[in-house]
């Protein structure tokens, strides 16, 4: 008999990420982003519920109202109607019947499937309200689970070789239910020919509401059960009675089934309730005083409180002050029915006033944003590229000297060859102008511990040994060395000196060797001439393992950085480690020499000083230091800052950066304020112990640690005194007990504040707050415009002396627009905060390009609305769950804005953002594409992040890791320095939407997780790498399933790889696509980041890649299985060998292309030849010349090139050995010389043929047009043509390049076209892809994907997109002339050598960031129509023409078609 669970925990209705073909009118789910996790109310325990103990609450938001399926589990079906049998997969039957149980009001599904497995489950949601999405069931039977708030998973019970499963359900209101079944350990889904399944509910009974009426009591209790358990959302007054009425009508249901009145009392009152409630109070018992009275009281008071959002602690202190005054009234005499009665007139009294509304959750205020053309924000200000800088240092001389080991390290270098094996630890520590080096290592399994100094005094070595980490226990005796002196719990050992004649070292060291694995590290100090040495003041301390640390990496030779500034700020790192005032003296002294390093130079010190913000280097060390000094300082810093930033717009992003990492600091007064302000709080509210130690440390050296500690403070006191919120506001910002110790005057002591202390400190601490903040933070908005829009205050609170005056020529309204921000910046919903912020950051924007001695306040107001979009943004994420797609690339385009506004060279991301708000337009006016046009937008959009994040990789990591390494910064902290800059700006929380919205996208473009290139079934073992350029000439010796995370789509194929899967998008017409296809490997582009990562997790296992046209299925295989496979390239036979016939000169220099023969050109030339005349004349054929195979061979042979000719023998000898010399030997080509005779006869030619002559326009124009002809014959010796080659046993000295010489058409589009559908084999369709510009994006490693299409060769006007472009480059050239490969061995019968060699223009390609909003081929459905159904008919007539197959290549210029070369399709 199955059993019935009745949750009576809603969850929120979400949409499905599986959909039935009924789509709505937006075409996507409309709440199915941003679940997040949510707690239950409610558990399962057999069959009892335990409900937690109802709590008043006050905040809420919208709702929709929901009823209450239930599911059921069983294995018996009842007697029931077949509703649907399906035939799944082949040979998988299963049944759906539907019935009516006895209870007429209750539905029920049963499914049986005769498939059996133990991970089988029914992914499902319901139809109910006639909506055209499901939602969830509230119920969650035994076993089932939430999938990612999108689904139901229950799973089947077997039996033998069938599985079952019921669903019963009572909601009248619920007309289908929806589902997929997925066997999870095999990731197979059993779909309904790609759709859900949908199962019709039969009509049930409805519920005659009885003419009654229910106590208004009551329905006030249930309203608020439907309230709590819908989240305490914050509702409209509409709302509100809208769920008030609701309630009722629940209410009248339960009558209407037979609960009567007082049953319903008594359940909502809990005194017949099986939930678990805690003990009343003793008063409680006493006075007998129902909860829901107590509950309804503290409604009252939230209602007169303005329906505030209190947090759980206020919650539950005005239910406490609800009971007060309700037992106030008992002790006047009043009984529980009176007290019931006089809350429902509001007759009790209550103290209650309304609550000032600080913090908004909810606002309808929005800000009207200006129209703005786009195109103004463009900045194309791009810094000089890292490598041009890294040659030259801050001096002018080249800055990649070889680096000059010092003594320690030579000693290291000598001690790692001597025991030869890996270092297990090793840290040099920085003392004053000496270094002293510890070294770890394990040789035959002893280890061995090495210490050496340069210090020139006699050095003792204070030491133990610890077995937990910092203690101090003696050595054992076997350990000591010889001289040494045992103490206790400590042993003393002179150091002895050590040198070596061959390496030129001379230090003082010390070894020692531990057989026992029990110690875990070593503590010591060093005493020299009776002076102890520290490490900073604390002992020093190595560990004898790398455990969660890093080993210190040697630092290099600096390349890619501004070494000369480094190793100045190095020498100058003592001295900077004085105070903050010393650090941002010597920065400022060091920016002239970063100014003249440029890009580099900025990018050192911005690495300095991200290094001294996170507590990577000593902030204060036996110095005393004003506060007014340290904040002349950074004010002399910052002011230098501000006219760099104005006199260089290309590197701005840097310099914006270093300033969020200083602080604005201030002369004078606001430095002082500091100091004086904590005495005033001091005397004023009757403090002592922890902030007289607080002032005597701010009194010394004040730091942003001050920040911190004051907003720790502050939660404390709110927090009613709690320790626990003191320590944790500390520990979340970076300062432990162990840090706050360590400080010159360490703060010992905790808070210990009296309550009547708590509001005067709240009030005087939140303005020190101010205070702090207007020094150290770069990033705080609130004293940002404060010192913008000005503040002056002669004798109140703590501005007293103060005067800033604001900045003149703001623009109008810029001051109601930043009151506007100050007053929402703590929404909940963020929308018209997030708009608040941009509209006022392009305000803003003009003014920073102008030159200003307030400007400083302009960037770090910028900066700081910078940080609070990004900080808004992320709150804003929980508040996205329930929005539909349009709402979530809305926050895209403003995320977008905001990363526009603060880059350099941003105009990749501006053509972003205006793609963004095309799709939106597509969406909102339903477009038939919108998502899949979006899809483009998002890939493009991903592109552009990573190649921020590469410029950031390129610029940064380099600095970070030599100065680190110099200054000895955690190994750990350097490796994910780039990381962590790039996680704390906008382009992470752009990431993570991007991330939200493609999993949806894919779906209502119906793209699926995969896109299967080559279909090829598969089995191999799972290898995972990074790049697969870096691993295509490697050989596999056993069939291996490649994971690369980056293909570009120019590399190979390594042997002994069967598949390739990758999240890359390389064109399904590039090279590697084309390789793969040819060659029978599989390979696909996977989209969904977790199917991704799972096949990452199988790493090493031996897996079976099943695909289809549109998906992949993969399950792991057993070792001995592989021997059954016939899936794997490497149990073929190797292929016969490809044979080359030597092509000679048959003396002609160049020829026109009616003498293109077989023996004179490649198919190359021959096919275009071949066009001519018999095409149809709207298909363009360009004019060609060419010169023949052996052209190449005799100008070698020409005496005046014998010098090139000798080298290139010797070095085509050393070919085997050194595969380095293929780019010595292209070098080489480049150096011949051209005889006279060819020059005349390719002119000849060319200008009877009608094409223009290079000559013409100068000697310098024949010269360009030599060099690119010399650049195609030495593409002969590619890395990758000369390993294709080599694979296939093909003998390279056998393979001639003729050059095709062809007019370059300025092309507004290019494609390529298969006549057969390459992924489908369907030889019925045409696929083609389409650039805008020239083809080389097509053909090359250009990221990004292509505009691609099929077309019906019996309906070639239909073409049928299939994904828009996402390639951000486009090639565009003036009138020139290109000179293409074509070589005896590109379309050889089982051997593709199209694509390996190289076609150069005369004239470099202009690169141009492309706007395909703009683009009619992307805007304009009749004119993209037009052009891809004569681009179709154009490979439909060619492939008629020769009877196959045809591979074309071709371009479009004003709506015309040219087509520029075609091969045999292979």
């Amino acid at each position: 008999m199955s059993k019935l669970f009745n949750n009576q925990s809603l969850l929120r209705p979400t949409a499905s990420e599986h959909r039935s073909s009924r789509l709505n009118s937006s075409g996507i789910p409309a709440n199915s982003l941003f679940q997040s996790a949510r707690r239950h109310s409610s558990s399962f325990y057999g069959s009892s519920l335990k409900a937690r103990k109802i709590k008043i609450g006050f905040a809420g938001a919208r709702r929709s109202l929901i009823f209450t399926p239930r599911a059921v589990l069983a294995m018996d079906p009842t007697s029931e109607q077949l509703a649907g049998k399906f035939n799944l997969d082949g040979n998988i039957e299963m049944q759906v019947f539907v019935s009516n149980s006895s209870a007429s009001s209750i539905a029920q599904v049963d499914i049986k499937i005769n498939y059996s497995s133990d991970s089988l489950h029914l992914h499902w949601g319901v139809i109910r309200d006639r909506q055209e999405k499901w939602v969830l069931p509230s119920s969650q039977p035994d076993g089932s689970r939430n999938y990612k708030n999108r689904a139901l998973r229950s799973p089947f019970m077997k039996s033998d070789s069938n599985s079952y499963i019921t669903i019963a359900i009572d909601d009248p209101a619920i007309q289908a239910i929806e589902f997929l079944v997925v066997d999870e350990a095999q990731n197979k889904w059993l779909k309904n020919n790609g759709q859900n399944f949908h199962v019709e509910i039969p009509m049930r009974e409805k519920l005659t509401v009885p003419n009654v009426s229910v106590p208004e009591e009551l329905v006030q209790i249930q309203a608020y059960l439907r309230w709590e358990r819908n989240g305490k959302q914050m509702y409209t007054p509409e709302k509100e009675k809208e769920e008030y009425e609701a309630a009722r009508f629940e209410l009248l249901e339960k009558v209407a089934r037979g609960t009567s009145i007082e049953d319903l009392r008594a359940t909502m009152t809990n005194k017949n309730d099986t939930r678990e409630i805690k003990e009343p109070s003793v008063s409680q018992k006493e006075n007998n005083l129902p909860d829901d009275l107590v509950q309804k009281q503290a409604y009252v008071r939230w209602e007169k409180a303005g329906k505030p959002n209190f947090s759980p602690e206020q919650q539950q202190r005005e239910f406490e002050k609800a009971r007060e005054e309700l037992q106030a009234e008992l002790g006047k005499g009043v009984s529980v029915d009176e007290i019931r009665k006089k809350i429902g007139k509001g007759e009790i009294k209550t103290k209650v006033s309304k609550q000032p509304q600080n913090t908004r959750y909810f606002s309808t205020e929005v800000i009207q944003r200006k129209g703005r053309d786009l195109m103004q924000l463009i900045n194309k200000h791009a810094a000089k590229s890292a490598e041009d800088k890294a040659s030259t240092s801050v001096e002018g001389k080249n800055s990649i000297e070889p680096k000059v080991l010092k003594a320690v390290e030579l000693f290291a270098k000598e001690k790692e060859e001597q025991d030869g094996v890996t270092v297990l630890n090793k840290k040099i520590f920085k003392l004053a102008d000496k270094e002293l080096l510890v070294l770890v290592t394990k040789p035959g399994g002893k280890m061995k511990v090495h210490l050496a100094t340069d210090f020139e005094e006699p050095v003792t070595l204070h030491w133990a040994l610890s077995k937990k980490a910092g203690e101090w226990l003696e050595p054992p005796p076997t350990v000591l060395p010889p001289g040494s002196v045992a103490l206790k719990e400590a042993a003393e050992t002179q150091l002895k000196n050590e040198s070596s004649a061959e390496l030129s070292y001379l230090v003082q060291s010390f070894e020692i060797e531990i057989e026992e694995d029990i110690f875990v590290g070593m503590p010591f100090v060093l005493l020299s001439n009776g002076r102890w040495i520290k490490n900073n003041g604390s002992d020093f301390y190595i560990e004898f393992s790398r455990g969660s640390k890093h080993v210190q990496k040697d630092a290099g030779d600096g390349t890619g950085t501004a070494k000369a500034l480094l190793d100045k700020i190095a020498e100058m790192e003592s001295e900077a480690q004085k105070s903050f005032m010393h650090r941002f003296n010597i920065a400022a002294d060091l920016m002239d020499k970063a100014k003249d390093a440029g890009e580099l130079g900025f990018a050192g010190i911005l690495v300095w000083m991200r290094f001294m913000a996170t507590r990577q280097l000593i902030w204060n060390k036996n110095y005393n230091v004003k506060p007014r000094e340290i904040s002349k300082a950074q004010d002399r810093l910052t002011d230098l800052l501000q006219d760099i930033f104005a006199s260089n717009p290309q590197n701005q992003e840097l310099l914006r950066m270093i300033m969020s990492t200083v602080g604005r600091g201030g002369e004078g007064d606001v430095g002082q304020r500091i100091r004086d302000e904590i005495l005033v709080i001091q005397r004023k509210n009757d403090c002592g112990g922890m902030m007289e130690e607080w002032h005597q440390k701010l009194h010394n050296n004040t730091s942003p640690d001050d920040v911190i500690i004051c907003q720790a403070l502050i939660d404390y006191i709110k927090s009613d005194f709690d320790m626990s919120v003191y320590w944790k506001t500390l520990n979340e910002n970076g300062i432990t007990k162990e840090r706050i110790l360590s400080y010159d005057r360490a703060i010992h002591s905790e808070p210990n504040f009296r309550r009547d202390q708590r509001d005067g400190l709240l009030h005087d601490l939140g303005n020190y707050l101010r205070t702090l903040k207007a020094v150290h933070s770069g990033a705080d908005l609130e004293s940002a415009i404060t010192n913008c829009m000005g503040y002056r205050s002669e004798g109140q609170g703590f501005m007293v002396g103060v005067q800033i005056n604001p900045i003149p020529g703001l623009p109008s309204g810029f001051p109601e627009l930043l009151r506007f921000v100050l007053k929402h910046v703590e929404d909940k919903n963020v929308e018209a905060l997030v708009e608040g912020l941009l509209e006022a950051r392009q305000e803003l924007r003009p003014l920073l390009f102008k030159s200003s001695n307030r400007l400083r306040d302009l960037l770090f107001l910028d900066i700081a609305l910078d940080s609070t979009v990004r900080t808004a943004i992320e709150r804003g994420y929980e508040d996205l769950n329930n929005a539909g797609s349009e709402k979530i690339m809305y926050f895209i385009t403003l995320v977008l804005e905001n990363l526009a506004l603060s880059s350099d060279d941003n105009e990749d991301l501006v053509y972003c953002l205006k793609e963004w708000k095309h799709a939106l337009s597509m969406s909102n006016s339903k477009s038939h594409h919108w998502a899949l046009y979006s899809k483009s937008v998002l890939d493009r959009t991903r592109l552009a992040l990573a190649s921020k994040a590469e410029w950031y990789q390129q610029v940064l990591q380099p600095s970070a890791e030599y100065l680190g390494s110099l200054l000895g910064v955690d190994q750990g902290a350097l490796n994910i320095f780039t990381e962590e800059i790039i996680r704390a700006g906008s382009a992470a929380a752009l990431s993570t939407l991007l991330n939200r919205l493609d999993p949806v996208l894919r779906q209502t473009a119906h793209l699926g997780s995969w896109q299967v290139i080559s279909p090829v079934e598969a089995v191999g073992y799972v290898v995972v790498v990074d790049e697969l350029l870096t691993v295509q000439h490697k050989t596999y010796n056993i069939p291996t399933i490649l994971v690369a995370k980056r293909v570009k789509g120019e590399e190979e194929i390594p042997d002994g790889a069967v598949a390739l899967l990758t999240p890359d998008m390389p064109d399904v017409l590039s090279h590697v696509s084309v390789r793969a296809r040819n060659s029978k490997v599989c390979f696909a582009t996977c989209f969904d980041p977790d199917i991704l990562a799972n096949l990452q997790a199988y790493e090493g296992k031996l897996l079976r890649l099943k695909p289809t046209s549109a998906d992949i299925v993969y399950s792991e295989l057993k070792e001995g299985e592989l021997a059954d496979s016939n899936s794997t390239n490497l149990t073929e036979g190797s292929p016969s060998p490809i044979k080359l016939v030597r092509k000679e000169f048959n003396g002609r220099y160049a020829i026109s292309s009616e003498e293109f023969t077989s023996e004179m050109v490649g198919a190359k030339s021959r096919n275009i030849s071949y066009l001519k005349g018999k095409v149809p004349t709207w298909i363009g054929i360009p004019t060609s010349v060419a010169l023949p195979f052996g052209v190449f061979e005799k100008v070698l042979s020409e005496d005046s090139n014998q010098e090139v000719a000798n080298k290139l023998q010797l070095l085509k000898k050393n070919l085997g050995e050194e595969l380095s010399a293929l780019k010595e030997i292209r070098q080489t080509v480049l150096q011949l010389t051209a005889p006279p005779q060819l020059v005349q006869e390719l002119k000849t030619k060319m200008q009877s043929s009608g094409m223009p002559w290079p000559g013409d326009e100068g000697e310098q124009r024949w010269d360009q047009a030599w060099m690119a002809i010399k650049k195609v014959w030495a593409s002969k010796w590619n890395e990758r043509a000369y390993f294709s080659t080599r694979k296939v046993k093909l003998d390279h000295d056998y393979l001639c390049m003729a050059v095709l010489v062809q007019e370059v058409i300025n092309a507004d589009y290019a494609f390529v076209i298969h006549t057969t559908n390459p992924s489908s084999g369907d030889s019925s369709e045409i696929y083609a892809e389409v650039v805008k510009g020239l083809g080389e994006t097509l053909v090359g490693a250009y990221p990004g994907r292509a505009l691609s299409f099929i077309c019906k060769k019996n309906d070639l006007n239909s073409p049928q997109l299939l994904g828009y472009p996402s390639k951000p480059i486009g090639l565009f050239i003036r009138r020139s002339i290109i000179f293409r490969s074509d070589s005896n061995g590109e379309d050889l019968e089982g051997y593709a050598g199209a694509g390996l060699y190289d076609s150069v223009p005369m004239d470099e390609e202009e690169k141009v960031v492309l706007d395909y909003s703009s683009d009619p081929l992307i805007t304009d459905e009749n004119f993209r129509r037009s052009i891809l159904s004569s681009i179709a008919r154009a490979g439909n007539a060619i492939e008629e023409l020769y009877g196959s197959a045809q591979d074309i290549e071709g371009v479009v210029r004003d709506g015309n078609v040219y087509v520029v070369q075609t091969r045999p399709q292979v």
